[in-house]
């Protein structure tokens, strides 16, 4: 099974850049973490649901076929650690690859989430969408570890 990534952005800083990869980095080779970087929209007075859109079709066009897809949403469902590496466990179980989708500066269009079979939180709070991919890649990270009884979780 892989995880991918698909994050709406382009050109993060440094410190972004080598969290993700410190966390995708520890991932068995069975799931193994993808990033897959979507060009966001310029805003040169485009109104917002104009640069959604485009960077939707963006996103349709990078999606991986028969991907279960979960989009990361502030008002999605917010899940514990130890859910997400029992939803980890079902999901590899079925065997499909999972594609998380990662808004940028404005979201993600509403047929994004739409299309998405999930809509998943990792706070309430609005967070910057390349630190999104930072955190996501530590709690699937962690996932993993709690998965194998690895000592990185402490409950």
């Amino acid at each position: 099974m892989k995880l991918f990534v698909l994050a709406v952005g382009s050109k993060m800083p440094a410190w972004i850049e080598a969290g993700f990869k410190e966390y995708s980095q520890r991932m068995p080779r069975e799931t193994a973490i993808h990033l897959v970087e979507i060009k966001p929209e310029k805003r040169s007075g485009k109104k917002i649901e104009q640069l959604l859109r485009t960077e939707s079709e963006r996103i349709h066009a990078a999606l991986p076929s028969g991907c279960h897809v979960i989009a990361m949403d502030e008002r999605g469902q917010q899940i514990t650690t130890m859910r997400l590496a029992d939803r980890l466990t079902e999901w590899m179980a079925c065997g499909r690859d999972i594609a998380f989708v990662i808004g940028g500066a404005d979201g993600l269009h509403p047929a994004i989430k739409s299309m998405a079979h999930e809509k998943l939180a990792l706070s309430a709070l609005t967070l910057p969408h390349g630190l999104v991919r930072v955190l996501l890649a530590e709690q699937l990270y962690r996932a993993v570890a709690i998965m194998r009884q690895h000592p990185y979780h402490r409950a």
